[in-house]
């Protein structure tokens, strides 16, 4: 049974009650020693910053199992910018387990098959579905800064890495980060969303990032279909930043309960959407599960196989490891450039457990903590 139907069918925290109540015993990474660089994520065309990481599931395509998939938020570094533009990468790099790399896309603002509101800036925001359909969020600029900002879209790419349509307008708005859960024929995406008034509100805080959930049909021949959009959290906090482009809502991780767990950047907290997969509502900023501690500025978040909640700090570098009750472990630094501040994005747990993959914006690389 897929976990989209098991959520659906159920409903209920209480079949994994066991599992959870297990995970105060031991850190996932206990036995986790270890930095291993893969790759340099830098394409040809010289894009840097990288943010989303999937791993694929599934061979198809251009697609290989067990590959990783990372998208890049800047273009090519120059004199005169020498950090690249953020807002303006447009290429997807596939990376073997070996560090073998290529690209598996770059995507157009020209060729876009649909409406995509300011072009194309790849953000964390990045699914690989079973099926070998790509998602990635879009959050474009035309200079790097957020006053040119707009409200982008979802990108979607067949298996050869050619665009086939765009999810636009409504509540997506800025596309942050991404996660997804499948059945047989459904998909569902669930998305931070960070531009609701952040670029006019020039740099105070506003409350009114969202995570919105789109259900889509996945059939057997045929390009994804869009269902629904629910709009199942708001409120969050977010604002412009010069060196971030974007602080607000970030990370999020469908629990083994179907609870989604989001990173609160701003209000350095995790926060948990209860039943998820079945709401038709919003429940605001979703329950604290833990706030302040080893967080520090929490970006991407990922599960791990044993339930448990990982993110990494946006200030420091740091790795951390919780549980669903909220307890933290102590954090681990895992940035492999030195930079500590502002080097860590997209995480995705590798095939059977055996590490974590992130990225590491310090040195433009892939690395598995294992």
């Amino acid at each position: 049974m897929s976990r989209l139907r098991h959520f659906l069918l159920l409903g209920s925290v209480l079949v994994f009650v066991a599992i959870m109540a297990s995970a105060d015993d031991e850190a996932f990474t206990a036995n986790f020693t270890t930095t291993t660089f893969i790759a340099s994520t830098v394409p040809k065309n010289g894009d840097v910053n990288p943010y989303g990481v999937a791993v694929v599931q599934r061979s198809t395509g251009k697609l290989v199992k067990g590959h990783i998939l990372v998208s890049n938020f800047n273009n090519a570094i120059t004199v005169a910018n020498p950090d690249g533009l953020q807002g303006t990468g447009t290429t997807i790099m596939d990376i073997a387990p070996d560090g073998t790399t290529k690209v598996f896309a770059t995507i157009s603002a020209h060729n876009l098959p649909g409406h995509c509101p300011g072009g194309v800036g790849l953000t964390t925001a990045l699914v690989v579905l079973r099926s070998g359909w790509v998602i990635v969020g879009s959050l474009p600029t035309t200079d790097g800064t957020a006053a040119t900002a707009q409200a982008g879209c979802l990108i979607v790419l067949d298996s050869h890495g050619h665009a086939v349509e765009t999810f636009s307008g409504g509540a997506i708005n800025g596309p942050w980060d991404m996660t997804s859960v499948e059945d047989d024929d459904v998909a569902e995406l669930f998305v931070t969303n960070v531009l609701s008034g952040t670029v006019a509100a020039n740099g105070n805080v506003v409350n009114r990032g969202t995570v919105l959930r789109i259900i889509l049909l996945v059939p057997d021949n045929g390009r994804p279909l869009e269902l629904l959009r629910t709009v199942i959290g708001s409120g969050f906090s977010q604002r412009t930043d010069p060196a971030a482009l974007v602080i607000g809502p970030t990370g999020v991780g469908l629990g083994c309960d179907g609870t989604l767990y989001v990173a609160d950047t701003l209000a350095n907290r995790i926060a948990a959407i209860d039943h998820a997969v079945l709401r038709f509502n919003s429940t605001g900023t979703g329950k604290t599960v833990t706030v302040n501690g080893g967080l520090n500025g929490p970006l991407g978040l990922v599960i791990a196989p044993n339930c448990d909640i990982f993110t990494v700090n946006s200030n420091d570098g740091n790795l951390v490891e919780l549980t669903p009750h909220g307890f933290q472990f102590a954090p681990i630094n895992i940035d492999t450039s030195g930079a500590g501040a502002g080097t860590l994005f997209g995480l995705a747990v590798a095939p059977n457990g055996k590490g974590i993959y992130f990225v590491d914006d310090g040195d433009n690389t892939l690395d598995l903590f294992h």
